[in-house]
């Protein structure tokens, strides 16, 4: 849709960091409106109109540090009319605009948990059937980590956070400032998103189906969205000018359905040294990065070889890829700053110490299948376990317990799965013979299950489940009690039923 943009012309924009309102009693207090508006994402485009909390797309990062909670009161003052196709044949879009925001990766209680029935009109005239509070409250109990924000506002969160609803989290403590990492000026938060364009600079998102097989209704949810244009902290393709030595990095993947293959086309390695659920064991060396929908990843780049050079952040897109496609580029490095003072960060070898849930007696174990299915109009519908949003709640896990959550892909491509409140530890893969699956019903294992890559090995929220494969995960429930929700992070899938609720009992 894009007509062509020139790349690297546009600087990396820098992503503010949100003051609270007020501080009573250690207890911060901030408000974030949620507002239409216009910015500029790139040279040539004419402004894009979008939304956003407090008016920027990527919303404002939160900087708060673990034990010190929070209270936020998330403000819809938005249109209502919404800016993208919305399909009523999925839910009935009344009223048409709501809004409800969840806090991705915290461990903080349901009714500030971001429930997609949580959801809230403009001034709150109107609210969800589970909506419980105004004012969200959040505890920043657990380990340090990079989380992020968003919509999730029931069948429509892939037109809400399209729109431009999203943000960074981050929680700090002390464990990890003793490490010595790059900080400050050298501490850059990477949101990457994707996006198409109209001729005016609008968004382009689709409102049907390419080449619908049957007569669906105008407009109606696409099974999956890539946009055909790159963009990193709301600018489309831009640079970063950076001195000759380390930088740390918060890389979030904050696309609808686009996974990412990272690398430098200098040929350098990265060095991850988090994930979703904060420091890793150990510090990973990568020559590439995978990142599915939600994946955050915490890396350092060490750019004091590279002086005078430009290096591009690149997107591997397989073997054949297609000559028309752009998005093989992400963003630019140009290592033309002048070196300020000596560099002391460290890359450490060890980071943290994460205690196995292996060690515990697991309560549980739960096979769970993704499986493809049909609406009644014909359209993928993919579902988990076979079941709908509305079917009743078949996981309730006690409140302390552990269990082993073993996700059956049985369609031909990968699904992150995230589950709210908890980061669980992956503990295998294991192929098996999708198309003796498909005729039989039944599980053949076609090989060993391997143990998660090394820079899995630490807290995730999110897991790719890739095709094929039986991914296990092992899951303590906790720290509260509630009713939650599991679902695909694609965002299409999420919004066509591919989303479970779960309840932690008491």
């Amino acid at each position: 849709m894009t007509r062509k943009l020139e790349k690297f012309v546009d600087q990396l924009p820098a992503i503010n960091t949100i003051k609270p309102l007020e501080v009573k009693n250690k207890r911060a207090f901030y408000e974030i409106k949620m507002e239409e508006f216009t910015q500029k994402l790139h040279r040539d485009l004419e402004p894009t109109r979008l939304w956003g909390y407090n008016r920027q797309f990527p919303g404002p990062m939160f900087d708060v540090n673990k034990g010190e909670p929070i209270d936020v009161k998330w403000m819809n003052n938005l249109p209502g009319k919404h800016l993208l196709p919305l399909d009523e044949s999925i839910i009935h879009h009344d009223p048409e605009v709501r809004t409800v925001t969840h806090l991705h990766g915290s461990e903080t209680r349901s009714d500030s948990d971001g429930y997609p029935e949580a959801w809230f009109t403009k001034d709150f005239k109107q609210v969800g059937p589970f909506f419980k509070r105004e004012i969200y409250h959040y505890p920043n109990r657990q380990r340090a980590a990079t989380l992020w924000y968003h919509d999730h506002a029931m069948g429509i969160t892939r037109l809400n956070v399209y729109a431009g609803l999203v943000g960074m989290y981050i929680i700090r403590d002390q464990e990890e400032r003793r490490l010595k990492l790059p900080t400050g000026d050298y501490e850059i938060p990477l949101i990457i998103t994707d996006r198409s364009f109209n001729e005016d600079g609008s968004l382009f998102y689709p409102s049907q189906p390419n080449n619908p097989s049957r007569n669906l209704p105008n407009p109606s949810i696409v099974p999956f969205f890539l946009g055909d244009t790159i963009l990193v902290n709301g600018k489309v393709w831009p640079y970063m000018e950076v001195e000759p030595k380390k930088y740390r990095f918060r890389v979030l993947n904050a696309s609808n359905t686009r996974g990412y293959q990272l690398y430098l086309d200098s040929g350098q390695s990265f060095y991850q040294i988090g994930t979703d659920g904060g420091l890793l064991p150990r510090t990973v060396k990568l020559d590439k990065l995978v990142m599915e929908p939600a994946e955050r990843a915490d890396l350092i780049i060490d750019f004091s070889k590279y002086e005078g050079k430009s290096i591009i952040l690149k997107n591997d897109l397989g073997s054949n890829p297609d000559p028309n496609d752009e998005t093989f580029d992400v963003m630019q490095f140009r290592v033309t700053k002048t070196l300020t003072k000596e560099d002391t960060s460290k890359i450490p070898k060890r980071l943290s110490t994460i205690p196995s849930l292996k060690t515990g007696m697991v309560a549980g174990y739960r096979n769970l299948k993704l499986i493809e299915s049909n609406d009644p109009l014909g359209r993928p519908m993919p579902l988990l376990n076979n079941k709908k949003w509305e079917d009743p709640v078949t996981e309730k896990p006690r409140l302390g317990t552990t269990e082993i959550w073993s996700f059956i892909n049985t369609m031909p491509f990968t699904h992150p799965i995230h589950i709210h409140l908890i980061q669980f530890q992956i503990l295998d893969r294991r192929p098996f013979d999708l198309d003796f699956y498909n005729k039989t019903g039944q599980i053949r294992y076609t090989g060993p299950a391997r143990p998660p890559e090394p820079n899995e090995r630490g807290l995730k929220d999110t897991v790719a489940a890739p095709a094929g494969e039986v991914t296990r995960v092992i899951v303590r429930f906790g720290p509260y009690s509630g009713q939650y929700v599991w679902h695909c992070h694609i965002l299409e899938h999420e919004d066509h039923d591919m989303m479970r609720p779960f309840i932690v009992r008491e």
